[in-house]
């Protein structure tokens, strides 16, 4: 057991809190410092929260501290995707295999969960409407304005977490050091939080165990179910152009555009007009930075180190695998040498964070252009009957990522192998009965050995 730590968390968001409750674990006393008002007292972030998919890394994570159970009264499980066309015809792709499902959750819903589970154990202490204004890494002291009385203190923990987002105050701090890499990258596309309420009965106007998507090449909605009975809906939209945030002024531009676009979803939003015109625009970046540490006092965790778009469903889940991954070293630490630990987490998990941020836009692309194509949804079908049969020599990368704790960037890397192979297959492949042509088993046979030649070794589990 490694000596008990004062330590501060800035930020106390979904991150911030399960970490919380894993230091706590340890032996550490920790003190988490937010920004906004405490959420179950008031309403925070209008329009910006985009509802989260929670997959199997998450779970784990969450399974790791005793709390699945009472995370689960707080999310619906989606068996697949639900594809709406331009007719308003519907196209279902199930996740995985058979029993395997993402699980909707309000970001806001959640983070509350956590701040319920987190709040009674005495080791754990909220404070709110405090905001970092400064991080003197070399002391480990925070400068902190108190929101409500606009008085400021001064904060010197033993161990430091930056927890604080993609904008973090502490990764800003590590910016100004020798030596330290940051990149930053925006989508051309924004995105805005709509509705679609529930039923007068109370129920789910769409199919309540999906993911809605309305793929329309250069742009997108989808819809997750709530568990009052609405949908979170979310338009990733260009900022410009001739179908944009930009080309609707007004609310019969709006209501042109739906009517052409989405004319199934049109009659479920009442609100429609309201909800777009008064929810702001969110922006959509991705944050790769390295180091995560300084001098073994303080360490980035979660968005504040690797910042990723929402399109793979893995923002949450990569934040909590994070301190699945620490909490693993942090199992067989048991010395004083806390940037040793830290060198170990960060060298760890940077290439699977950079995995999964380049992941996130490549799926961006299939949830936006290819879903809605009959080629692309017979290949999905095709893969599914490949990993039925050899389910020992292939998972598919969705199930790679969404359904294993393989790390993200062999994911990736089988992944590109696994997408050269199946053009090759296509190739032979226009019904799905052509599947079982000999022909076609025989290259899928040689390339399976071709591929396996490439993948000698077997990864890492996280």
């Amino acid at each position: 057991m490694t000596e008990r730590k004062n330590i501060a968390i800035m930020g106390a968001g979904l991150v911030g809190s399960l970490l919380s409750l894993y230091l706590a674990k340890r032996g550490h006393k920790v003190d988490l410092y937010e920004r906004r008002p405490d959420m179950r007292k008031t309403t925070l972030d209008g329009g910006r929260s985009i509802n989260l998919a929670l997959s199997d890394r998450g779970w784990r994570a969450l399974k790791g501290i005793g709390i699945e159970d009472e995370v689960r009264k707080v999310a619906i499980p989606m068996h697949g995707r639900m594809m709406h066309d331009e007719q308003g015809k519907l196209t279902f792709l199930p996740y995985g295999k058979e029993g395997q499902s993402i699980y909707s959750v309000s970001r806001g819903g959640l983070n509350v969960a956590l701040m319920n589970i987190s709040e009674p154990n005495p080791a754990i202490t909220y404070h709110f409407n405090r905001q970092a204004l400064d991080v003197n890494l070399r002391t480990n002291e925070v400068l902190l304005s108190n929101t409500e009385t606009g008085g400021t203190e001064t904060i010197k923990p033993e161990l430091l977490f930056g927890a604080d987002g993609a904008f973090s105050v502490v990764r800003g701090a590590m910016q100004k050091t020798e030596r330290f890499n940051y990149e930053q990258h925006y989508l051309e596309y924004g995105y805005k939080e709509l509705t679609i309420p529930a039923t007068a009965g109370g129920g789910w106007a769409l199919e309540k165990n999906a993911l809605h998507i309305w793929p329309r090449g250069n742009y997108m909605m989808i819809a997750l179910p709530n568990l009052d009975g609405s949908f979170t809906c979310t338009l990733f939209f260009p900022y410009e152009g001739e179908r944009s945030f930009a080309a609707i002024k007004e609310e019969a531009d709006l209501l042109r555009f739906f009517r052409e676009a989405f004319p199934d979803a049109l009659p479920l939003m009442p609100e429609l007009a309201q909800d777009y015109f008064s929810n702001p625009v969110g922006s959509l970046v991705t944050i790769k930075c390295f180091p995560w540490s300084y001098a073994g006092k303080s360490l980035l965790i979660g968005d504040a180190s690797h910042a990723v778009v929402p399109f793979y469903g893995q923002g949450m889940n990569a934040g909590f695998e994070d301190i699945t991954v620490l909490d693993q070293l942090l199992e067989n630490f048991s010395g004083e040498d806390w940037e040793s630990l830290f060198d170990n987490f960060e060298r760890r998990r940077k290439p699977n964070a950079d995995a999964i941020a380049d992941l996130a836009v490549m799926n961006f692309i299939e949830m936006r252009d290819k879903v809605a194509d009959p080629r692309f949804l017979l290949r999905k079908k095709i893969e599914s009957r490949i990993s039925e049969r050899y389910p020992d020599r292939w998972l598919p990368l969705y199930s790679m990522v969404t359904f294993s704790d393989l790390p993200y960037a062999y994911a990736l890397e089988t992944g590109l192998l696994q997408d050269k192979l199946m053009k090759k297959v296509m190739r032979h492949i226009q019904t799905e009965d052509d599947f079982n042509k000999p022909e076609v088993q025989q290259l899928l046979e040689k390339q399976l050995v071709k591929k396996e030649k490439l993948k000698r070794y077997v990864p890492e589990q996280v």
